[in-house]
């Protein structure tokens, strides 16, 4: 069931961005705002992701010294 969601205090610019995008999309705000936050919340944090890369066992560290990084580097100048 849909829930009703009050934001208060939002700059005038920023509600005014929000009306041309709106818009420019052919939605009332309404419609546009439902859909930024249906995106927002289908995206893991950036904690989240990167919670979720740490803990994947599927790619093991490498560790290169600088000498052969630059070496790597400095191979496809040769």
């Amino acid at each position: 069931m849909p829930v009703q969601v009050t934001i208060r205090h939002v700059p005038e610019a920023v509600r005014d961005a929000l009306a041309v995008r709106a818009a420019r999309e052919r939605k009332s705000m309404q419609e546009f705002l439902v859909g930024e936050l249906e995106r927002i919340a289908a995206r893991p944090s950036a904690a989240d992701w990167v919670a979720q890369a740490r803990a994947d066992k599927t790619y093991s560290a490498v560790t290169l010294s600088t000498d052969e990084i630059l070496g790597h580097r400095d191979a496809d100048r040769r």
